[in-house]
């Protein structure tokens, strides 16, 4: 296998969260239930008392459930199957991604999480806009930064310099994903600050 082969499957398996819990709970649940009815089934064979319920004594149950059940009850089943099949499936089917963002790097893997890069952020913004250290927030998604200034009351802010630093910040990380940048300025001030 190729090093770069090996760093963008690293990468992928860092920034990509893993099915083996929903696939392990999954299978564990019908594998239960498989042993059990094969367990019941011997028992028959064997003409020994059932654990639960014989198999010809299921059976009967099944069929009988749409005459004693409450139209409402099978449809808030059925639904509820339903659901439980839309999320193993949604959790099967969708890219399970985590807060974690690809570095470009020659010689390695780097992966940097979504708090740290909003953190280095929100600490350029501050230092260029001149503000306190709450008065900058930052949040970091698959593919954009919103960075929230709140100004001191009564002094501006130059948002073109706080947008320049934040590309410049973001442009420094060489991000396998480009990252747009949004800067938002409150309305109202912070006092003391």
């Amino acid at each position: 296998m190729s090093q770069d082969r090996a760093i963008r499957r690293l990468v992928r398996r860092e920034t990509h969260s893993s099915r083996a819990t929903a696939s392990i709970l999954t299978a564990s649940v019908l594998a239960a239930v498989f042993l059990w009815l094969a367990l019941e089934t011997v028992l028959a064979l064997l003409q020994e008392s059932p654990l639960l319920g014989s198999p010809g004594r299921l059976g009967r149950w099944l069929t009988g459930v749409p005459a004693t059940t409450l139209p409402a009850g099978l449809v808030a089943a059925g639904a509820g199957l339903a659901v439980l099949g839309l999320a193993l499936l949604a959790a099967a089917t969708m890219p399970g991604r985590r807060s974690r963002h690809a570095v470009h790097s020659g010689r390695s893997a780097v992966v940097v999480d979504g708090e740290v890069i909003a953190s280095a952020v929100s600490r350029r913004a501050r230092l260029t806009a001149g503000l306190a250290p709450g008065q900058v927030t930052t949040t970091v998604g698959k593919r954009a930064v919103r960075v929230q200034v709140r100004p001191t009351s009564g002094v501006s802010v130059d948002r073109d310099a706080i947008s320049a630093a934040v590309d410049d910040e973001l442009a420094g990380y060489s991000l396998g994903r480009r990252i747009a940048p949004t800067i938002h300025i409150m309305r109202e001030g912070a006092l003391g600050q």
